[in-house]
């Protein structure tokens, strides 16, 4: 993926994504948000945010589908023809929406490790431990039913002439995460999430 298109999918987190996520970091939820795509031009279908005051299936990604599958099916882009953009790492039911979806893909800019360490939610790779038998998160990154991409790493292999623009971004990206991060975990007794 070249710069054009990586400065492309980090401002939809930053204009679309986190708006949303900013009202429901306001609301109680989590601070985890998504896009749907199209392929061809990148352009947004649908973006939306966690969504757990309201439901506690409402992960970002597990509302993003609800919402895309909302649309007209006579307009809405086939699955195929889509990119699947999220905040962090899909925990395992959302990995699994979006397989049973028909998504060939998946990108993410915080993978489980910053989820557990900067963001102090452990839960992601709790569960794929204490149900699955998975160390560290390892799952099949590339297997039969799509490809994740974590997106920082398709950023640390563009040319370093191609790296300002789009690293910087980035870090506006990460320090407002960080932000609601720490909103969400002062705030998080005062809700009804079942999983804080």
């Amino acid at each position: 993926m070249n710069e054009k298109a990586l400065e492309k999918i980090l401002n939809i987190f930053l204009e679309k994504v986190l708006p949303l996520t900013e009202k429901g970091v306001a609301r109680g939820s989590k601070i985890f948000g998504a896009a749907i795509i199209k392929k061809d031009d990148l352009s947004v279908v649908i973006a939306e945010t966690n969504n757990e005051i309201e439901n506690p299936l409402w992960h970002g990604e597990m509302h993003t589908l609800k919402k895309f599958y909302e649309l007209d099916a006579n307009t809405r882009p086939n699955e195929k023809d889509c990119m699947f953009l999220s905040s962090h790492e899909p925990c395992s039911m959302c990995l699994s929406a979006i397989t049973f979806s028909g998504f060939d893909n998946f990108y993410y800019l915080f993978p489980y490790a910053a989820t557990n360490d900067d963001f102090n939610i452990p839960h992601d790779l709790n569960i794929l431990k204490e149900i699955f038998n998975i160390s560290d998160g390892k799952y099949n990154k590339e297997n039969s039913y799509w490809k994740s991409q974590n997106i920082n790493l398709l950023i640390d292999n563009l040319p370093t002439s191609e790296k300002e623009k789009v690293l910087n971004i980035l870090n506006e990206i990460k320090k407002r995460y960080l932000t609601l991060s720490s909103q969400y975990q002062k705030n998080k007794d005062g809700n009804s999430i079942p999983l804080n």
